[in-house]
């Protein structure tokens, strides 16, 4: 499967570059930026069909800008990103064993699953 997200109209192989979601209620179809995913009630398209898309009778089109200044990770992005890899690097304080608890050897992992050695 390829990477790029590709235009929902049909026999059309363009990349997506707009993301469009219907709101029922208010008769409204909203034209945005690519959404960061592909959500499964939204219509991906590409420059062409976002710029020739028309609503039905009685409906309303919002066409949402991006702001050019705004396009790139900002600092605020970037020192997010620094501060969650040094939480992840952090050393994980040993867990304590429960009350009650069974004093169960570990002999095996697998992914998330344990293999356990009860004491004798």
């Amino acid at each position: 499967m390829s990477p790029v997200r590709r235009c929902s109209r049909t026999a059309c192989g363009r990349p997506a570059v707009a993301t469009l979601t219907y709101v029922y209620a208010d008769s409204t179809a909203v034209l945005g930026p690519l959404a960061t995913y592909a959500e499964p009630h939204c219509y991906d398209l590409c420059a062409e069909h976002a710029e020739r898309l028309t609503a039905p009778r009685g409906w309303e089109i919002i066409r949402l800008q991006p702001d050019p200044e705004r396009t790139g990770p900002s600092s605020d992005d970037l020192e997010a990103l620094a501060n969650a890899v040094r939480e992840a690097a952090k050393p994980q304080p040993a867990a304590q064993p429960r009350p009650g608890a069974s004093d169960a050897i570990e002999v095996g992992r697998r992914g998330h699953l344990r293999v356990l050695r009860s004491p004798d």
